[in-house]
C-alpha cells in the first residue's frame, strides 16, 4: 500500500473518508483523516480491491495504492492516464497523447512494464469494456470521466483468483461517485510554454439523495489541440548518426523514400543465373559485374569497375542526380508531437431501495471520442521492379539507367499531402443489478454488465500502388516523370482508407459474502460467486487494403468470439489475536475455476498472510498463480504490417517492415507471483508511516512478439545475409532485405518462453502541523531488480536498466516526491518525479557503434495551488515541468528522437481551473 496511517483504526477512517494515498506525485493523506475518525459512529465494511470480502481494515496481504479525487484535480489531469502513467510502478509502453505513430488515440496503463493487456482495469469493481479502434483488447482510459472519479485503487499484485484473466501485473479499480448531493461545475484550460497543445475541459455533476435512493448525472467535454514535432528543437528532424565506431556524429537525417523519387538500379542486370534452382553461380556475368569465388568456393558479386555501378538516383528538385544524405526526406516536420482529440463523456449512477434489505442499482457510461494523428506524406515503392524503356519513359535517365534494366522505385508523396489519421470511437457500458442483505447479515449482489465499442478510422492521402503498377505496365503512367505524380495525373490513384471495428462484452455475475462463524481470533469471512462472460470483436479493413492493392502489405480482417464460465471462492481466516508479537494474524485464501470455449478449463489460486506484531508494525505476504487468456484479436487477428524502429548495419533505413497477426493456437499465459512486505507506523512519531513491498512475477507461456531490433540483429548479418537459420526465432521470421534496403520479416504472436520481473516498492508518508499549516509529505519509489524475457530458443533478453525503441523503458529506479501545505482557504503542492538513467537496448551488443548509447537521469518539477475565493468558488492553477526539461535523445529511439512512452515531450505546461459547488 502506498501509505498507511498510524493505526489500523486510522486507516479505516482514511478509506471511509476517501482520504488516501497517491503514488504518482499526488497527496498521501487527508488532513482530516484522524479528525474524521472521531465522527465515525459505525465502522462500515468495505470491499478493498484485491478481495471480494468486505472488511473494516483496508490493510490486506496485497499492496494497494489509493488516489483520491482531490489529488487528481491538483495534478491538472483531464484524463486519468495523466496520473496513472506517472506512478513509479508503471513502465514499458503506454499509449498517450504524445504517441503519434500507432496510438490510435488510445490511453492505456501498464503496471510493472508487463504490458497494458496484463493490467486489469475495473470500474466499481467490475470489468470495463475494451475500447479503441479495431478489435480492441485493452481498456481506453479516455472512456473514464475524471470528474466522476471518487478514488482509484491500484492493486500491485496478481489477482486472477479474485477477478479472473488479465490481473497478472495488478488491478486498477476506478471507483466512481455514487452518493453525491448538489451541483458541481469545473472548467479548466491549459497550454504549453510554446503556445501549443492547448486543452480545455468543462464538466458538471448533479446529484440528489432522496428517501429511497440516489441519482448522479455527469457530463464532461474535453478538447485538446495539437503540437508539431517541427516546433521543438529536439524533434524538428529525424536525427541520424554517421562516422566510424567510437567517433559517431549526428546529422539531420530522414527517409530514403524521398521527395522527387528515389531510383535503385539492378547490379544483376544482364546476368543469367546458371546455378541450381535459379541461384547465381561463379562465372555468371552481366553489365555491371560478375560472380567470383569468395575464397570458400561460393559465388560473390564483384563489380568490373567500382566507378561504374548501378544507379542510385534522386529526383529531388526535379533533376535526377546521385542520391546523398541531403536528399533524404525529413518526415518529422509533418508529424504531431502531441495529438488532438475531442471527447464527450456522459455518466449516470442511481440506486433505489426496493425493500429494507434489497436495493436496485444501475451505472451507465457513454463516451464519444474524435481523435487525430498526422504523419509525413505516404512513402510508396514499386511492388516489383519496373523495366526502363526510353521509348516512352523519361529520357533524362538515358546513360544513368540501362535500357531494359529493372529498377526499384520509392517516393515520398509530398504532392498529395500528409497522411491524416482520424478515429471516431463510441463506447457504452451499462450495469444493472440488485444488492441486498440476508437476515444472517450476509450480503449478496447480482448484476448484468453490458459493454459495446464501435469505431471508424480513416487514413487520408493514400495511393493505390496496384493500379499505378498496372498503369506502368500498360504504358499509360511514366513513374520517372515528375509531372506524373502531380495534379490530375495522380488524382485517380489517391484514396482514403476506411476501416471499421468493434467489440462487445456481456457479463452475468452473482456474489455472496459474509461471516461464517466467530473463531477465537475473529470472524471467519467468506465470499463466493459465479460469472458468465462473453467477448466478441471484429475489424474490417478498407477493401483496397484487404486486397493488398494499397502500397502497404495486405491487411486481413479480424473476427471472433469466446465465452467463459467461472466460479470462485475466498476465505478470510483469523488465526491469532491479542498475543505477544501477534496482535492479529490473518490468512486469506482464494480459488477460481474457469472454463473457456477456446482452450478449456483450469484453476488459479491465491494465499495471503497479514501478521500485525503490535500496533506499529505489520508484516504481510502473498503467493498466487495468475493467468491471461488470449484475446479475440490475439487469437483471430488478421495479418497486417507494422513499421518498427531498428538499428542495423545492413541498412540505413530506420524502420523495418514487420508482419504481425494473431494465432488461433495460442494458450493462456500463466504466472507465479510472490509478494512480501511490511507496514510500519511508529507511535513515537505521530503522522509517520513506512511501507516496503517486494514483488516477484514469473510468467510462462508468454503471448508476445519478440523485439524487432532483437530479431533483425539475431537473424541478419551486416551484409544483409540470413544468419542463425537453425533457430526457431529466425526460421519463423522469414527475414530478408529488399532492393530498397528495407528489412522485412514476420513477427507474429506466439506462446514463447518466459517473462520474469522482480523488485521493491517503497513508500514514506508524513503528516504533520507546523507554522500554523497542515503538511503532507510523501516519497514513493520503485526499484527494479530484474526484468527478463526469453526468446523462442530459450535465450534470456534482459531489459532491466534499458530503454527501447518499441516496448518502452525499464529504469532501475524511479521515485516521486510531493509536499503539500494547506491552510483554511488555500493549499499548495510541490511535486518531483525522478527517472533513473538507462542504456539504449539498440546499443547493447556494441556501444561504440552508437552516438548516444545511454540517457541520463531526469527530474521533473511541478507546482500547483488552489484558493477558495468564496465558500462555493475555488480557483486552482499549476505549472508542470517547471524547468522545461527536454526529453533525451538516444540511439535506437522510438519517435521524436526519444521515447514518448516515458518522457514529457511538451515541456513547460500551464493550467488554470475554476470549481463551483452548490
Amino acid at each position: 500500500m502506498s501509505s498507511v496511517s498510524l493505526t489500523a483504526k486510522a486507516i479505516r477512517s482514511s478509506l471511509l473518508t476517501v482520504a488516501a494515498t497517491s503514488v504518482a506525485s499526488i497527496s498521501l493523506f487527508s488532513a482530516s483523516a484522524v479528525a474524521a475518525e472521531e465522527q465515525v459512529q459505525k465502522v462500515e465494511r468495505i470491499a478493498v480491491t484485491g478481495s471480494r470480502i468486505k472488511r473494516t481494515d483496508m490493510e490486506t496481504a496485497s499492496p494497494v495504492s489509493v488516489i483520491d479525487a482531490s489529488s487528481i484535480i491538483a495534478s491538472g489531469a483531464t484524463s486519468i492516464d495523466d496520473v496513472l502513467q506517472k506512478m513509479t510502478s508503471s513502465g514499458g509502453a503506454m499509449t498517450n497523447a504524445a504517441v503519434n505513430n500507432g496510438s490510435g488515440g488510445n490511453a492505456t496503463m501498464n503496471l510493472r512494464g508487463l504490458g497494458s493487456n496484463r493490467t486489469l482495469v475495473l470500474v466499481n469493481g467490475r470489468r470495463m469494456i475494451a475500447s479503441g479502434t479495431g478489435a480492441a483488447s485493452t481498456v481506453d482510459l479516455n472512456t473514464i470521466p475524471v470528474s466522476m472519479i471518487q478514488r482509484v485503487e491500484v492493486l500491485k499484485d496478481g489477482a486472477s483468483a479474485v477477478y479472473g484473466t488479465d490481473a497478472i501485473a495488478g488491478v486498477v479499480n476506478i471507483i466512481l461517485k455514487r452518493d453525491f448531493d448538489g451541483l458541481e461545475i469545473n472548467a479548466q484550460t491549459g497550454i504549453s510554454g510554446q503556445g501549443d497543445a492547448d486543452e480545455t475541459s468543462i464538466d458538471f455533476t448533479l446529484g440528489n439523495t432522496f428517501d429511497k435512493g440516489n441519482v448522479v448525472i455527469n457530463a464532461q467535454y474535453t478538447k485538446r489541440g495539437e503540437a508539431s514535432q517541427a516546433d521543438r528543437g529536439f524533434s524538428e528532424c529525424p536525427i541520424a548518426e554517421k562516422g566510424a565506431a567510437g567517433a559517431k556524429t549526428l546529422y539531420c537525417g530522414g527517409s530514403s523514400y524521398s521527395q522527387g523519387g528515389h531510383i535503385w538500379g539492378d547490379n544483376n542486370f544482364g546476368i543469367t543465373a546458371t546455378g541450381p534452382e535459379g541461384a547465381y553461380a561463379i562465372g555468371d556475368s552481366g553489365h555491371y559485374g560478375s560472380y567470383v569465388d569468395d575464397g570458400k568456393g561460393k559465388p560473390k558479386f564483384a563489380y568490373f569497375d567500382d566507378n561504374m555501378t548501378e544507379a542510385d538516383l534522386s529526383g529531388r528538385g526535379g533533376v535526377y542526380h546521385d542520391f546523398t544524405n541531403e536528399d533524404k526526406y525529413n518526415y518529422a516536420k509533418d508529424s504531431f508531437l502531441s495529438t488532438p482529440m475531442e471527447r464527450l463523456n456522459l455518466s449516470f449512477a442511481g440506486t433505489y431501495e426496493l425493500t429494507d434489505s434489497t436495493m436496485f442499482f444501475t451505472e451507465a457510461m457513454y463516451t464519444k471520442r474524435w481523435s487525430e494523428q498526422q504523419m509525413a506524406p505516404q512513402p510508396i515503392w514499386s511492388s516489383s521492379p519496373w523495366a526502363y524503356d526510353s521509348t516512352w519513359m523519361n529520357k533524362e535517365l538515358i546513360g544513368k539507367v540501362q535500357e531494359g534494366e529493372k529498377v526499384s522505385y520509392g517516393r515520398r508523396m509530398v504532392e498529395s499531402g500528409s497522411r491524416e489519421f482520424s478515429q471516431t470511437v463510441d463506447t457504452i457500458r451499462i450495469v444493472l443489478g440488485f444488492e441486498g442483505e440476508l437476515d444472517n447479515g450476509w450480503t449478496w449482489d447480482a448484476s448484468y454488465n453490458k459493454g459495446k465499442n464501435d469505431s471508424v478510422d480513416t487514413l487520408a492521402n493514400l495511393h493505390n500502388i496496384g493500379s499505378i503498377n498496372d498503369a506502368v505496365i500498360a504504358k499509360t503512367f511514366d513513374p520517372f516523370t515528375q509531372s506524373s505524380w502531380e495534379g490530375a495525373s495522380i488524382a485517380p490513384f489517391v484514396y482514403t482508407e476506411l476501416n471499421s471495428g468493434g467489440s462487445e462484452l456481456d457479463i452475468l455475475a452473482g456474489t455472496l459474502s459474509g461471516g461464517i462463524v466467530d473463531l477465537p481470533a475473529g470472524e471467519l469471512g467468506f465470499a463466493t460467486g459465479y460469472e458468465h462472460r462473453k467477448e466478441s470483436a471484429h475489424y474490417t479493413p478498407d477493401s483496397l487494403t484487404a486486397q493488398g492493392l494499397a502500397n502497404d502489405p495486405r491487411v486481413e480482417p479480424t473476427a471472433g468470439e469466446f465465452s467463459v464460465d467461472e466460479v470462485y471462492a475466498e476465505l478470510a481466516i483469523p488465526l491469532l489475536a491479542d498475543l505477544p508479537l501477534a496482535q492479529q494474524v490473518d490468512l486469506s485464501a482464494a480459488m477460481r475455476y474457469f472454463n473457456y470455449s477456446t482452450f478449456g478449463e483450469d484453476t488459479t489460486w491465491k494465499l495471503g498472510l497479514t501478521w500485525r506484531l503490535y500496533d506499529d508494525l505489520m508484516v504481510r505476504g502473498g503467493r498466487s498463480t495468475a493467468f491471461r487468456a488470449p484475446t479475440v484479436s490475439e487469437l483471430f487477428g488478421g495479418k497486417s504490417p507494422s513499421f518498427n524502429q531498428i538499428v542495423h548495419p545492413a541498412t540505413d533505413q530506420s524502420q523495418a517492415e514487420v508482419t504481425v497477426g494473431g494465432n488461433q493456437l495460442l494458450t493462456p499465459e500463466e504466472a507465479d507471483i510472490t509478494t512480501v512486505g511490511l507496514v510500519y507506523s511508529p507511535s513515537y512519531v505521530e503522522g509517520l508511516s513506512f511501507t516496503v513491498d517486494y514483488f516477484d512475477i514469473g510468467i510462462t507461456n508468454t503471448i508476445t512478439a519478440v523485439d524487432a531490433n532483437y530479431v533483425a540483429n539475431q537473424c541478419l548479418d551486416a551484409g544483409g545475409n540470413a544468419i542463425n537459420t537453425g533457430t526457431s526465432l529466425c526460421q519463423s521470421s522469414n527475414i530478408q532485405i529488399d532492393a530498397t534496403g528495407r528489412i522485412k520479416f514476420d513477427n507474429g504472436l506466439q506462446n514463447i518462453g518466459e517473462t520474469n520481473t522482480s523488485g521493491f516498492d517503497i513508500n514514506v508518508a508524513y503528516v504533520f502541523d507546523a507554522l500554523n499549516l497542515s503538511w503532507k509529505a510523501g516519497l514513493d519509489s520503485s526499484i527494479l531488480s530484474s526484468y527478463e524475457e526469453y526468446d523462442p530458443d530459450g535465450n534470456a533478453v534482459n531489459y532491466r536498466g534499458y530503454i527501447t525503441g518499441g516496448v518502452g523503458a525499464y529504469a532501475k529506479f524511479k521515485s516521486n516526491f510531493n509536499l503539500t501545505a494547506s491552510a483554511d482557504d488555500w493549499s499548495a503542492t510541490y511535486e518531483a518525479r525522478y527517472i533513473d538513467g538507462m542504456d539504449s537496448f539498440a546499443c547493447k551488443a556494441d556501444t561504440t557503434k552508437c552516438y548516444a548509447p545511454s540517457v541520463d537521469s531526469i527530474i521533473y518539477h511541478d507546482l500547483s495551488g488552489s484558493y477558495d475565493v468564496t465558500s462555493t468558488v475555488r480557483m486552482s492553477a499549476g505549472i508542470n515541468n517547471i524547468f522545461d526539461e527536454e526529453p533525451p535523445y538516444f540511439t535506437g529511439n522510438n519517435d521524436s528522437n526519444t521515447d514518448p512512452y516515458t518522457y514529457d515531450v511538451l515541456g513547460r505546461y500551464f493550467f488554470v481551473r475554476a470549481n463551483v459547488k452548490f
